[in-house]
């Protein structure tokens, strides 16, 4: 276990000599807003490293210095939470990156394998996972706990050169270059907090109630950042739905809500609340936001939608892909819409070629899905 900057600095050294560096974190977020780095693991073919950035007096500089090399690939399994970490606390997103989940569904191991799935299936060996709900935060920590957590770096080398290897053999690299991009881009990680509502359901019917829904999931943002305590230790997101129809301006008014604690209106959050609620009130009438709502599709664009899906199945089994990564179903929704003007990912690059393409040619009626001997096949016209 690496305790000091001065053995980091040393291994972080070493690992940045390979063309690759394995990378996972154990954390835990359950009572904080950001999430609290307990763990560090890492490996390169050479050397394999157990980074504890709780220890006093450890700078993780020379850590965020590794991350950021564009001489050594990064690479994680299910990247994004470990990403959101090192974003935080470096302000800095590993690149170049590998993440072998996404890798898996372009090599066609299905949606969102776990870790252990796919070290079993690539490498034959089947990892114990009874560590996975440790307390990170507990020290010392018992060597089967280190021993697990090693383990999610050592076995991560094979599955990233068994991946690639098949990347490279069926000409999908590219594919995975632009899932890539998405989590190289600290807009993933960094909603701003006036974007916060987007988060919520819309239950809203009125711009007024729209207005203060936006105000008050705002102020609950900073708020949780500020404390760094998860959103509905703030407030539930039913309170904001309540307090967006029924306004409350006062103490008085905000203790008459259902999904308002007891008392809690005498509390300093309380008048922050209250001020959020008000500030949408001073908002023009002429300029407050409209409602958002889905726009009606055109006649029958929902049937259209459904043979698309069917579609979408087939040339995923034929490639031997996930379908989540050539097209979401809101992909499917948009093209069997609006067709060649559909601006969706599943219309660019090599999705289009895989299947926008042929999307269109059958919303467009020159291709057609027929079923023969218990198989759906796609027949041109």
């Amino acid at each position: 276990m690496i305790e000091t900057t001065a053995a980091l600095t040393e291994a972080c050294q070493t690992l940045a000599q390979s063309d690759f560096v394995t990378v996972d974190t154990e954390f835990l977020r359950e009572s904080t807003f950001w999430p609290e780095l307990c763990l560090i693991q890492m490996a390169s073919p050479e050397l394999e490293v157990l980074v504890d950035p709780l220890a006093k007096g450890i700078d993780l500089a020379p850590f965020f210095e590794l991350m950021a090399n564009p001489n050594v690939t990064k690479v994680f399994h299910a990247a994004r939470q470990d990403l959101e970490i090192v974003y935080h606390l470096g302000n800095m997103l590993p690149a170049p990156l590998f993440d072998t989940q996404v890798a898996a569904m372009v090599c066609g191991y299905g949606d969102s394998i776990s870790y252990d799935q796919l070290v079993a299936r690539t490498t034959g060996v089947t990892l114990d996972k009874s560590s996975r709900f440790t307390d990170w935060r507990h020290r010392p920590l018992n060597e089967k706990q280190l021993t697990y957590a090693l383990a999610d770096v050592t076995h991560l080398r094979e599955v990233y050169k068994k991946l690639m290897q098949q990347l490279e053999r069926e000409g999908r690299t590219a594919w995975l270059t632009e899932e890539m991009a998405v989590l190289e881009s600290p807009a993933t990680y960094d909603l701003p907090p006036d974007e916060a509502w987007t988060r919520l359901k819309m239950r809203v019917k009125k711009p007024i109630e729209f207005a203060v829904m936006k105000a008050v999931a705002e102020w609950r943002e900073n708020e949780a950042r500020g404390r760094n305590v998860p959103r509905g230790r703030v407030l539930k997101d039913d309170a904001i739905y309540e307090i967006a129809q029924q306004q409350p301006q006062t103490p008085e008014a905000l203790a008459r809500l259902r999904m308002i604690p007891k008392g809690w209106e005498r509390s300093s959050s309380a008048h922050g609340l209250i001020e959020a609620v008000k500030s949408a009130f001073m908002i023009p009438k002429a300029d407050l936001p409209r409602v958002p709502r889905p726009a009606q599709p055109p006649e029958g664009a929902a049937a259209a939608a459904e043979l698309l899906k069917v579609l979408l199945k087939i040339i995923a089994d034929q490639q031997q892909v996930a379908a989540r990564v050539i097209a979401s179903s809101d992909d499917l929704d948009q093209i069997a819409a609006h067709g060649e003007a559909a601006e969706v990912a599943a219309m660019s690059g090599w999705r289009r070629e895989l299947f926008g393409e042929p999307a269109l040619k059958l919303i467009n009626g020159d291709m057609a899905l027929r079923f023969v001997d218990k198989k759906v096949q796609i027949v041109t016209l």
